[in-house]
């Protein structure tokens, strides 16, 4: 292999970018939206594709058996612990071009760049492309070894089982447990993402550098009231669950708007029976909060309760407090960061220090290796929806951040 600066590498923007509007091509919606979900014919065409430029690049390339495409390119050190990139090619039902492909997209024209320089790095790098991130996140965990065992929990909206949905992939459900890789396996991992929010855009930074993705607990509330006549029934008489739950949603919102970086929703409601003429009795919503430190949202979580206990007696209701959900938050590795911020600098790039408060499949990764995580703006913030936007130039600059910062990384 030739000597070359490595410092002054960058990726090539027209042909990144071509390969991103190439992949979003298979899917396309009318309303320029694209449709990939996992397991479907444009997923299966998709996967296709990825691996054929794998190959081009004469990487290892294998199936393992939850159906992630492990494109491999070796490096000096044949021992050596590989170092991880990519994300994942599945799509919402209505998605945009970058959500996912354009990790996956960066981390092969990374190696693009490398080969055609003749460049290998002392540790191999990875390209991963995670399996159903959009769905069940099967691909991640089975990785990190977090897979539920049974197989109804992955049965898909339509009834196909998960064995079905795994062949077409090229996985193996019966083998699932030999997808669990180690740190002897892969040295750190790095997910280069769109931001799918506004932060990054209001503040004008071009960077954002992931401090961690955020604990989420997730609580199905009930409110039991008695539904009486909405005519008949004294006001001072009532035991109105929906107001009850009105109350409830307010204390939510106060607690998400105390000093952190916590979000708090109630997005989900029901109310019964749900008539004009008829005092709610029975409410049923959804609690999602979310934040960097499991122990702020534990305190935040008990001011909680007690609001609800002081709402319950005074509408006279019983408010009950059910988890549904517990991930706990999976925090980027302190020298991650640092390369990332380092190779900002070299690049002359404006960044900013984050948490991502959206999942990702380098949370279960951080469950087996060291993790860190860079972000690209969103144009207004919307993701999952086809007016999702990262411009080619803030796809380039992502791209050479994820570049340098493997290129440090293979130092280490």
């Amino acid at each position: 292999m030739k000597s070359i600066t490595t410092a002054n590498l960058l990726v090539n923007g027209d042909r990144l970018n071509k390969s991103i509007a190439s992949l979003a091509s298979i899917g396309r919606l009318p309303n320029s939206g694209v449709k990939r979900i996992a397991y479907s014919t444009e997923d299966l065409e998709a996967r296709t594709l990825v691996q054929q430029w794998m190959k081009e690049l004469e990487m290892e390339v294998k199936i393992d058996a939850a159906g992630n495409i492990i494109g491999k390119y070796p490096g000096k050190n044949p021992v050596a612990s590989a170092l991880a990139t990519g994300s994942h090619i599945d799509t919402v039902p209505c998605g945009g071009n970058y959500d996912g492909a354009y990790g996956v997209l960066a981390g092969l024209e990374v190696v693009r760049v490398l080969q055609e320089n003749q460049i290998r790095l002392e540790r191999s790098i990875e390209v991963i492309v995670f399996t159903d991130e959009e769905g069940s996140m099967i691909g991640s965990k089975a990785i990190s070894g977090r897979v539920v065992r049974d197989p109804q929990y992955y049965r898909r909206p339509d009834g196909t089982d998960i064995q079905t949905c795994l062949k077409r992939v090229g996985g193996n459900w019966d083998k699932i447990p030999q997808a669990r890789r180690n740190l002897e396996d892969i040295a750190a991992f790095v997910e280069l993402h769109v931001e799918q929010g506004p932060v990054l855009e209001s503040m004008g930074k071009q960077i954002g550098v992931i401090e961690g993705i955020v604990g989420q607990r997730r609580f199905n509330i009930t409110v039991k009231g008695s539904a009486n006549h909405a005519g008949t029934t004294p006001m001072q008489m009532r035991c109105d669950a929906l107001v009850a739950a009105s109350q409830v949603v307010l204390a939510v919102n106060q607690i998400g708007n105390t000093p952190g970086q916590q979000v708090a929703t109630v997005g989900k409601m029901s109310v019964l029976p749900n008539a004009a003429n008829v005092v709610p009795g029975w409410v049923e919503m959804s609690l999602d909060i979310r934040d960097l430190s499991s122990l702020h949202l534990d305190s935040l979580l008990k001011q909680l309760r007690i609001h609800l206990e002081e709402i319950a007696v005074t509408t006279n209701t019983q408010i009950r407090f059910n988890p549904c959900l517990h991930n706990e938050p999976a925090l980027a590795e302190p020298y991650i960061q640092k390369a990332i911020a380092l190779s900002c600098e070299n690049l002359s790039l404006s960044y900013t220090y984050l948490p991502s408060r959206a999942s990702h499949d380098a949370q279960e990764m951080a469950q087996i290796t060291d993790m860190g995580m860079i972000f690209v703006p969103s144009k207004m913030g919307v993701s999952h929806d086809a007016n999702e936007y990262t411009s080619p130039e803030q796809c380039i600059q992502g791209a050479n951040v994820l570049l340098q910062t493997l290129i440090k990384l293979g130092k280490i």
